[in-house]
């Protein structure tokens, strides 16, 4: 047994199995621990999609700026170590069991009720960051904003709200303002907010939560912009301009359009905490963002044979990536190897993958995963769009890539469809494309 294994069976025999939103027994874990949500300056980020990429820039900036920086964001690929990355470096399983120890030790025998797993993980979190003497935090919220567990920080330097769209309603409600709601919460009194504003009916919401909370509004969408772009499989360049922040030539490594809009709300950001940093320089800026790394989102994994894996879960994730595939690889042959969960709007998925980018498709599963769709619900789903093949289930995802990697008639291999999905192959991918060159090179 590893040692992330052991820290996962501390977590969950110590967490309740239910999510009950709520704030209560996060404050009250927190407050025993002596509150380290308080030990340093942070930058919240809550949004539906958007919010990794973007905190991954800014965390990157930080760090290129001489400040003691952490990035905690959700949900992990393959371990939960992921979750916490100083100055862009993940923690030893020892620190994080010895956190998670003394984390559980704060929960007493007379509690009405347990900490969510995402609590106690989060708690762990604030502790490992203040034993490492954390100047600069970028704390990324898991669900909503206003109930989140991260909602706490007492000390925030400026509130990020990235894209808003439909998702977990059955936590923030089933309209899109209700959601914003619940995102725009975490607004804080005096304090810098930055909206993408890429959709314009919330702006109008979003300066009335500013104006009721005192707090100082920045709408990327209407105060910023961006030109020259250039994007490719290498990466994106552009210039960027807002009152507070003009830059030219910043590169990325984050591939896709839709990146741009991230970074342009990560530098949107950073121009409106340069006084609670003031250490941030243009030299680092255009360092940390050409720095800024992301897996699992339009990753290329394999360059020959082409294999990207993205996480995209939603109708707007997918919509970003299918055009974001289509503008990189016009004329590539597509195969599709698709996961869901249950809860997802998977049928809308599907008919953007048909419609924009026309591929064959395989479906699987995440093994062990008991909110993910069937094989068999998927291929029901996908009876009703048209596809270059008779679309095929596989219960393993690796006996699904190696399905497609054996057809020589797809250019690109996208593997997508939950972030579940790419922590499961993304290890394993090595371990194929070993295999498949080595059968390759005995053809």
């Amino acid at each position: 047994m590893t040692s992330f294994d052991t820290l996962e069976e501390i977590l969950y025999a110590h967490s309740s199995n239910k999510i009950i939103p709520g704030l209560e027994r996060i404050s009250r874990l927190l407050e025993r621990l002596g509150n380290p949500q308080n030990s340093f300056k942070a930058v919240h980020i809550v949004g539906t999609n958007g919010k990794g990429s973007t905190g991954a820039f800014i965390s990157s900036v930080l760090k290129e700026s001489g400040y003691n920086t952490c990035f905690y964001s959700s949900p992990h690929l393959e371990s939960p170590g992921e979750r916490l990355l100083i100055n862009g470096e993940a923690l030893s399983p020892s620190e994080w069991i010895e956190a998670a120890n003394l984390a559980v030790s704060k929960i007493l025998p007379d509690d009405k009720d347990l900490p969510s797993y995402f609590e106690l993980l989060t708690a762990c979190a604030f502790i490992l960051a203040r034993r490492h003497n954390i100047e600069a935090g970028v704390i990324e919220a898991g669900l909503g904003g206003k109930l989140d567990a991260t909602n706490l920080l007492a000390d925030t330097a400026c509130s990020v709200i990235a894209s808003v769209s439909i998702d977990h309603t059955e936590y923030l409600g089933h309209t899109l303002e209700s959601i914003a709601g619940e995102k725009f919460a975490v607004i804080k009194p005096n304090t810098p907010a930055v909206f993408s504003g890429l959709d314009e009916s919330l702006i109008g919401m979003f300066k009335t939560f500013c104006r009721e909370n005192k707090a100082l509004p920045f709408i990327v969408s209407e105060q910023a912009r961006v030109d020259n772009v250039k994007v490719s499989p290498e990466g994106n360049e552009f210039d960027f301009y807002s009152p507070d922040l003009e830059l030219h030539g910043v590169r990325t490594n984050l591939i896709g359009a839709y990146q741009i809009k991230n970074a342009a709300l990560a530098l949107s950001a950073l121009s409106q905490v340069r006084e609670a940093f003031p250490k941030i320089s243009h030299e680092a800026i255009l360092s940390g963002m050409s720095k800024a790394s992301w897996h699992g989102r339009l990753e290329i994994i394999s360059r020959e044979p082409l294999i990207i894996l993205d996480g995209g879960h939603n109708y707007d994730g997918v919509k970003n990536l299918c055009e974001s595939v289509r503008t990189l690889w016009p004329d590539k042959r597509i195969c599709v190897i698709y996961a869901a969960m249950r809860d997802k709007d998977y049928t809308g998925c599907l008919e953007l993958f048909s419609e924009k980018l026309h591929p064959a498709v395989y479906f699987t599963t995440v093994p062990g995963m008991k909110r993910a769709a069937g094989t068999g619900e998927l291929l029901d789903s996908a009876k009703k769009f048209s596809w270059l093949n008779e679309p095929e289930g596989f219960e393993l995802p690796v006996d699904a890539v190696n399905k497609a990697l054996s057809d020589s008639s797809y250019d690109l291999v996208l593997v997508c469809g939950s972030l579940y999905l790419i922590g499961y192959i993304r290890p394993r991918i090595i371990e194929l494309l070993d295999t498949f060159k080595v059968f390759t090179q005995r053809q």
